[in-house]
């Protein structure tokens, strides 16, 4: 009886069925979706990208946009020199994860049953070991004294230990090659792993034979997560500091090194923001262009 007497609520305002509620039904998973990364990702970095146009000036940050980072980037040919010189390293440790990655890959693929896990699973252990670990590993494989050294000298290839291996340029791109290895395998792996054993029978059916094969059915259904692979590798190079600085040594200085230097020992952060803001065009122009490859690719 008491709601008979319950005052009306003609809107609906107030029901389960409500268009209040069927709007925020429908909103707030949109703004759990976009809003979060947005308000924890896509703004601190904006930020981030607008300190690149501010500048210093008697130790202080000047709140006023100018061009004059970027302006002192094209004016000191060093900066281009270093910064062309790590797009080259980085293109050619993605060219080795690539090739090396998909012969492991494929290899693990041709395997049969719970061997082809497992030796996935082995091969990107070294994804969860500690990053200051593998380095310290590879610089122990690298050194004067190290393994690889003593491997040469050992088998009559040296006469003596070289220092060719350790505090340079090659050192940091076997080095990374190395370490970055797993990311190129994964994908490529996943990438031969959706294509369908029948292709592989029709395309033998036919008469073609296994080297036919590979050429006209696996490497071009694969060629997608090989781009991937080849690309997590390059992204990582290009703006990895510590395996330079720790492997290179005064030659081994990278464009990753030039940017830490400005935040860690400058303390110019406008500049180092204006610095990182090329090498994320740098790494959207990578990307871009493996796009298109892909797609021409798919196309085909």
């Amino acid at each position: 009886m008491a709601d008979a007497f319950a005052p009306a609520d003609p809107a609906g305002r107030l029901g389960a069925g409500s268009p209040a509620i069927r709007a925020a039904g429908r909103w707030l998973p949109r703004i759990a979706v976009y809003g979060l990364p947005t308000a924890l990702i896509l703004a601190p970095l904006a930020a981030f990208l607008m300190t690149g146009f501010w500048s210093m000036a008697d130790g202080q940050v000047v709140h006023q946009l100018t061009l004059a980072n970027y302006a002192a980037f094209l004016a000191q040919p060093s900066y281009i020199r270093v910064f062309l010189g790590t797009l080259q390293l980085a293109a050619i440790v993605a060219a080795v994860g690539l090739i090396f990655g998909y012969i492991i890959a494929y290899l693990i693929w041709r395997l049969e049953g719970r061997v082809r896990y497992f030796m996935l699973l082995f091969s990107v252990i070294p994804l969860a070991m500690n990053y200051i670990v593998k380095i310290y590993a590879m610089r122990n494989i690298l050194g004067f004294n190290g393994i690889l050294n003593w491997a040469l000298v050992s088998a009559g290839i040296l006469d003596a230990p070289s220092k060719l291996f350790i505090f340079n340029q090659t050192a940091v791109m076997i080095t990374m090659a190395v370490i970055y290895l797993p990311y190129a395998i994964l994908p490529i792996f996943l990438s031969l792993e959706r294509i369908p054993p029948s292709l592989a029978a029709a395309s033998a059916d036919l008469g073609a034979r296994p080297g036919q094969t590979f050429r006209t059915v696996v490497l071009p259904l694969s060629l997608p997560g090989s781009i991937v692979g080849g690309l997590f590798v390059m992204v990582l190079a290009l703006g990895d500091f510590l395996t330079p600085q720790m492997v290179g040594g005064n030659q081994g200085f990278t464009f990753g090194r030039a940017i830490w230097s400005q935040f860690g020992m400058a303390f110019n952060w406008p500049f180092g923001a204006a610095l990182a803001v090329v090498l994320l065009l740098a790494v959207a122009a990578v990307i871009g262009l493996a796009a298109l490859v892909s797609r021409h690719a798919r196309v085909k």
